[in-house]
């Protein structure tokens, strides 16, 4: 259970789903975790479950001038970062003709935008090696209605996981992404429908995937301990796909 002893890691969106999951599975494998949120409640609910070893930090994912903030506190708290995990991000679900042109920034700020400028910003704070996993989603691939704008962000951050790992190879940092199918997390409660209208929602994804179910945090967190950890030294720019045999239909 030391797969991962002493890496310094950040997993943005740490505070709930996939992140905390992920941080949890981080702590039992040895990491110093440090995790992003913005949500005041899940900040202090994480902060409570984590443990006072686990540096809880209150940060946008969508503003660039909040990543340089971000780099120098981790550059304090850990020296140098081992282990990227870019996480945070959001689901906005609506047909071509409701979008507008502050719903469209605010999906590719936080999904795409925020996330190349932390990457940027932690450049001289990671060490060599060091890995980044990108948490990118099938639906960058498949064509589902009302999904425009968020697998646009996705594929976006999909192709960073070459085009970063072209460029930063010879630092020493290797560039990966996780590409879920639907997993059972808060992230579709937040799409601001009914309960009847989410249950709908849920049942007609549910009847996409091959095996019948949705995904667990715990399925996804497991391939991130992989890619973060030296098993995977020489997995570089690709992609796993976790979703079920979504994407096969």
């Amino acid at each position: 259970m030391n797969r991962l002893k002493d890496k310094r890691t950040l997993i943005t969106g740490g505070t709930t789903g996939i992140g905390l999951e992920t941080a949890r599975q981080f702590l039992a494998e040895g990491a110093h975790v440090a995790v992003t949120g913005t949500n005041p409640v899940t900040l202090e609910a994480a902060r409570k479950e984590l443990g006072s070893d686990v540096l809880v930090i209150a940060s946008n994912a969508g503003d660039p001038a909040a990543q340089g903030a971000l780099a120098k506190t981790i550059a304090g708290a850990f020296g140098q970062l081992d282990i990227l995990f870019v996480n945070a991000g959001i689901v906005d679900m609506r047909p071509l003709e409701a979008w507008d042109e502050a719903a469209f920034d605010r999906s590719f700020g936080i999904n795409f935008k925020g996330p190349y400028f932390l990457v940027q910003a932690l450049l001289p704070v990671f060490a060599k090696p060091a890995s980044i996993v990108l948490n990118t989603s099938i639906n960058a691939h498949i064509g589902m209605p009302n999904t425009t704008i968020y697998a646009a962000s996705k594929a976006a951050l999909l192709s960073l996981a070459k085009t970063l790992s072209g460029e930063l190879a010879g630092r020493g940092i290797r560039v990966n992404a996780v590409s879920p199918g639907p997993i059972k997390t808060p992230l579709l409660s937040k799409l601001g429908v009914s309960r009847e209208e989410l249950d709908g929602i849920n049942e007609s994804i549910r009847r996409q995937i091959p095996i019948g179910r949705f995904g667990d945090t715990a399925e996804i967190a497991k391939a991130i301990v992989f890619l973060g950890s030296d098993e995977s030294a020489f997995t570089v720019g690709s992609e796993l796909v976790i979703d079920g045999g979504m994407s096969t239909l």
